[in-house]
């Protein structure tokens, strides 16, 4: 991969899990930009199927993050953020990228489980009373959150990062799982 690629990519990731940190979004104003650059450079470089690549890479990444988006467990922007991805590294790449972003996604997700052990333990315990009642009445009656809970939001945009350096970083030690 082109050393351009590499820093292009890099910054574009840097960027996203720093604006996903700050205000939970990874705006249009990132992704559709290197969605475009990307197809461009591709296009440029490699001609008809260079664009194939970047295009096949686009659509893979959109749709690998498409059913977690649709059911409501990450944005809309996590999503194009995996199109960008795509588009740069290909479809070979990012799917790769997108195993170790699960991965990534995964011991995140575990550490803020731990850091907010009280909300889950509250989960923990009306998930329980749900399913009692349930077992007693034959009622699905979810037991909502008190008000004054918080509930604890991933920013998967830092997923995604950690992911894809994971799998730029394995690529230049020239391991290849596929």
């Amino acid at each position: 991969m082109p050393l351009f690629l590499i820093i292009f990519l890099s910054s574009i990731l840097i960027i996203a899990a720093i604006i996903d940190i700050r205000v939970r979004k990874i705006p249009n104003l990132l992704t559709f930009p290197a969605m475009v650059t990307a197809l461009a450079f591709h296009s440029v470089t490699g001609g008809w199927k260079g664009f194939v690549f970047s295009a096949e890479g686009l659509a893979l990444g959109i749709a690998l993050f498409l059913i977690p988006y649709v059911m409501g467990g990450m944005g809309a922007g996590d999503a194009k953020l995996m199109g960008a991805i795509g588009a740069i590294i290909g479809p070979r790449g990012v799917f790769l990228a997108s195993l170790f972003t699960a991965v990534a996604g995964g011991i995140y997700a575990l550490i803020v489980f731990l850091l907010n052990m009280q909300y889950f333990k509250g989960f923990i315990e009306r998930s329980a009373l749900t399913l009692k009642v349930f077992a007693f009445t034959r009622n699905f009656i979810p037991i909502p959150a008190d008000k004054s809970e918080k509930k604890p939001r991933l920013c998967y945009g830092v997923a995604i990062a950690a992911g894809t350096f994971s799998y730029l970083i394995l690529k230049a030690y020239g391991y290849n799982p596929i």
